[in-house]
């Protein structure tokens, strides 16, 4: 066995192929992060070598010390991934207080980890926090609908929470915790990993204004899953807006009733009229 043949690389490489099919990765557009388990890392170990330099994160994420992370490289093509795995993606090893990373394994032609790997890490860290490390997977893509959404939509979250819910009946199970919205900032430094990883403390999805959608899950199907439902619901919304605006919709107690099947809790702010 080689390290693409691992449950968890094969895993990666379809969540990226399918986002690519979706056409949500342009050029080199969109990453993808996955926090190794301690099974994986028993499988992949074999593979790794010690030999590159440790690498300032400009970041620093204490509660993810000597964690590792499978990452898109900086530049890549999420297309491309599963024709060279080894030359598109790596893993990093975090060093023990979480403000350095190596590279184990992959990026043979050189290279680095995603630009957005701070705002990954950092998010990473709050979810990490947040769900008692149950959540393993951040991903950021380019959603044409939903950037097309926040063209005409303010960044508000109940808002933005509000006409995805009404735009598809399944958002609210999909997500009930809502949607956090950023306005425009610059892609690939501090700030905006700050602002994100600050939603992500109430959310699983970040919405970035004219930019794409950030979301966090469990595992590659689930987090694989968000990302497509709310995509799915702002296109309807797009397409409801185009054909002349809404003429009926769910209301506040379709909400309620639909919590109270699946027995969820959404938040009050959220189901107000």
């Amino acid at each position: 066995m080689i390290m693409r043949d691992l449950p968890f690389v094969q895993g990666y490489i379809h969540m990226a192929t399918d986002g690519a099919h979706q056409g949500w990765h342009e050029r080199n557009g969109g990453n993808l992060t996955y926090r190794l388990t301690p099974e994986d890392i028993k499988l992949a170990k074999p593979f790794f070598k010690y030999d590159k330099p440790w690498v300032d994160t400009t970041v620093v994420v204490k509660n993810l010390g000597n964690e590792f992370f499978l990452a898109t490289g900086t530049g890549k093509f999420l297309k491309n991934i599963k024709y060279d795995p080894e030359g598109n993606i790596c893993i990093a090893q975090l060093n023990e207080d979480g403000s350095k990373y190596r590279i184990v394994w992959g990026l043979v032609n050189g290279g680095a980890p995603t630009s957005e790997f701070p705002s990954h890490l950092m998010n990473h860290s709050v979810k990490f926090d947040a769900t008692g490390g149950k959540h393993h997977v951040i991903y950021h893509a380019h959603t044409p609908a939903v950037i097309a959404m926040t063209n005409v939509l303010e960044p508000d979250d109940v808002k933005w929470t509000r006409a995805l819910w009404s735009s598809m009946t399944e958002c609210p199970v999909v997500f009930p915790g809502g949607v956090g919205v950023l306005p425009w900032m610059v892609c690939g430094g501090r700030e905006i990993a700050i602002a994100t990883s600050e939603l992500m403390k109430e959310y699983d999805v970040a919405i970035w204004s004219f930019h794409g959608t950030f979301v966090s899950g469990e595992n590659f199907d689930l987090t694989y899953g968000l990302m497509h439902c709310v995509e799915k619901a702002a296109d309807i919304y797009m397409r409801t807006m185009a054909a002349g605006g809404f003429k009926q919709t769910m209301q506040t107690q379709n909400f309620i009733d639909i919590a109270a099947l699946f027995g969820l809790t959404l938040p009050e702010k959220f189901l107000k009229d």
